[in-house]
């Protein structure tokens, strides 16, 4: 058995850091190309950070002007530039005057997604554009954008369409990486875990399979409230009240709460107060003078 337990251990122990590797280390993994537009600028998407419950995808822009934008001698701009990002939380738009060096700028992107799915939840964006305004002109000109995904624990994907003259709205889907739903499994196996020990050991002392001990109650104690910190654990931590805590969370707390009340009734049983023993009678002088 022991040799078993070791097996499962390193067993879940390699396929665990293994999918952390591959998937959920957030190590920078560019998922859509992003052609250069005609005269050479290029736009990149840098998506940092997801909060699900608030449903914002915030990320980085980063606009590398072409050659024909930019004064060879100064790297300054030759004229004027606007970017403007579309699909997002507020319509972003930033602009950058003749003469001035471009800067990475943040961007919330607005996503859908239910986090009470949790770890099982996707999102999904709306359509995102970004849009290209030089000099006084004011027609767009549609810039194809590379995202970079940067999210640890997240899987990013964005379908795109077949090659056209003008790029189509970029959709972007979230869902979590494997290692993510790996770490889960192996927090719910532990909490599972922790109620069905709970509840062999008191059932056992209960029908006298083994001699009650005093300390466990506090041992009893210490798994409870063990019970949170482990649910909180859980990476990017779901909302209290998701489909975790209503077929796993709350039932842990329930057998544990029941094992130790089975528990405290062994106490009640194998500590019961020893009868007080009568008096002795004081010894008859009259008998002890006649012996």
């Amino acid at each position: 058995m022991i040799i078993g337990l070791v097996v499962l251990f390193v067993t879940t122990y390699a396929i665990t850091v293994g999918l952390y590797a591959r998937s959920g280390c957030g190590c920078p993994l560019q998922v859509t190309s992003g052609q250069a537009t005609a005269d050479g600028t290029t736009v990149t998407i840098d998506l940092q950070e997801f909060q699900a419950v608030k449903g914002v995808l915030n990320g980085n822009v980063t606009v590398s002007p072409g050659p024909d934008l930019l004064d060879p001698l100064t790297g300054g701009l030759r004229e004027d530039l606007t970017v403007a990002v579309h699909s997002a939380v507020t319509p972003t738009r930033r602009s950058w005057a003749k003469g001035t060096v471009l800067g990475v700028f943040p961007v919330p992107l607005n996503i859908t997604g239910d986090s009470s799915d949790y770890p099982f939840d996707h999102y999904h964006s709306g359509p995102i554009t970004v849009d290209l305004f030089r000099g006084a002109s004011q027609v767009p000109q549609r810039a194809p954008v590379a995202f970079v995904d940067r999210l640890p624990g997240w899987k990013v994907d964005i379908p795109t369409s077949g090659k056209t003259d003008l790029p189509a709205p970029y959709r972007v889907q979230v869902h979590r990486s494997l290692s993510t739903a790996a770490f889960a499994a192996v927090i719910f196996a532990m909490l599972i875990a922790l109620a069905a020990i709970g509840l062999v050991v008191a059932i056992q002392t209960l029908r006298d399979r083994r001699k009650f001990q005093p300390p466990m109650t506090t041992w009893y104690a210490a798994m409870l409230f063990a019970v949170m910190p482990l649910r909180n654990a859980l990476p990017d931590t779901p909302p209290i009240g998701s489909w975790i805590d209503v077929t796993i969370t709350l039932w842990v707390v329930v057998a544990l709460v029941n094992a130790m009340l089975i528990y405290i009734v062994c106490w009640w049983r194998h500590l019961r107060p020893e009868a007080d023993k009568p008096a002795d009678k004081p010894a008859d002088p009259v008998a002890v003078a006649a012996a």
